[in-house]
């Protein structure tokens, strides 16, 4: 979020935004990946249902990339089409999602030692 919002700004260039937005994609693919299937094997269905739109879209949003693009985030196109507003979109619900998650987790976690 706040790359994204330095590039709106116009305090850095694109082309060093997206390399930094870029370097990241894989990671948390894998991650979410990660996270899902396991949820999935330990039978936390709540969990592995709110997981896995989220790890969809993240595997999904990949796989598209057009060829010739540097990645998830390219420089020639954030700045085109509202892709800019859209990415920064993204990030906040994907913050609010994480946010959530944190405190399901924490409150399980609680819960199942008292």
């Amino acid at each position: 979020i706040i790359t994204l919002s330095d590039l709106e700004c116009d305090y850095i260039n694109a082309r060093s935004c997206c390399s930094k937005l870029n370097k990241w994609v894989v990671p948390e693919v894998i991650g979410h990946a990660v996270v899902t299937v396991l949820m999935l094997i330990s039978l936390h269905w709540f969990i592995f249902l709110l997981n896995l739109p989220v790890a969809t879209w993240n595997i999904y949003r990949y796989i598209m990339v057009p060829s010739g693009n540097m990645g998830v985030f390219d420089p020639t196109e954030i700045h085109n089409r509202g892709q800019l507003k859209s990415h920064m979109k993204e990030a906040m619900i994907k913050l609010g999602f994480h946010l959530l998650c944190f405190f399901m987790y924490l409150y399980r976690l609680v819960s199942k030692n008292s």
